[in-house]
């Protein structure tokens, strides 16, 4: 799809495939407005949650049934110049997927596809991106590599969100580190996958000044052995 953006609803209903959804949530990153949004439908299908209807009455599916034959087809719909903002569209969109009624058999049920007990079908990941708080520190490196570590202290964790990011030395792997206030880095878990990537960082994040990469031997060390070739200071973070 062109335009990233209008992915937004579809991400918000967990109706995105797997390439679909990394690549919309590697853009969340770089992206505040669509952070908004997803917060904002996040918080439109909570209200929507424990919504109960009470059975129709019997006569209710024949009614539907015979007045579908007298409705009027609607005309072709005609492309407007200009679009309504996204913000406003789109809880209408939740509040419709979330309201499909099923008629029949004298019940009414409510299917909420994006409510488990994973948060709304969102991954860890993804739950950091589409927070209402998130921050995010960029950096672009030599070759045009381009890392973003977004935070979100509401979450307690931080992703690293990277794009053409080479490979590490032969021997070596990229390990992740969150900076204590003491100044101490604390292991934050070692990257992995391919050039664009994101990586969940392990340990608590809400309280960390700075998160780190720096190259160390296979299987990573307990603390840095070279000096970090990034570091995100959050202070910095927009």
């Amino acid at each position: 799809m062109s335009d990233i953006h209008a992915l937004v609803g579809a991400y918000a209903v967990d109706a995105l495939d797997d390439i679909e959804r990394q690549q919309f949530e590697r853009h969340l990153a770089t992206c505040a407005d669509c952070r908004d949004e997803v917060a904002s439908l996040r918080d439109a299908s909570s209200m929507l949650s424990g919504i109960t209807l009470s059975p129709p009455p019997p006569s209710l599916r024949d009614r539907v049934m015979a007045d579908i034959s007298t409705v009027r087809p609607l005309p072709p719909e005609v492309p407007v110049r200009k679009e309504a903002p996204r913000r406003r569209r789109f809880p209408a969109l939740v509040a419709a997927a979330a309201a499909v009624a099923v008629i029949g058999g004298g019940a009414v049920a409510i299917t909420q596809p994006w409510q488990d007990e994973s948060s709304q079908q969102l991954t860890a990941a993804g739950r950091v991106l589409a927070a209402s708080d998130a921050k995010t520190v960029g950096v672009e490196l030599d070759g045009g590599t381009k890392a973003e570590l977004v935070r979100s202290k509401s979450q307690g964790q931080a992703v690293l969100v990277t794009h053409d990011m080479p490979a590490a030395p032969a021997g070596k792997v990229y390990q992740l580190w969150l900076q204590s206030d003491e100044g101490e880095m604390v292991p934050a878990g070692l990257m992995s996958g391919g050039s664009d990537a994101e990586v969940l960082l392990d340990g608590d994040a809400a309280s960390a000044t700075a998160a780190g990469i720096t190259v160390e031997p296979a299987g990573g060390s307990t603390s840095p052995t070279s000096d970090p070739i990034v570091l995100f200071d959050f202070a910095q973070a927009t």
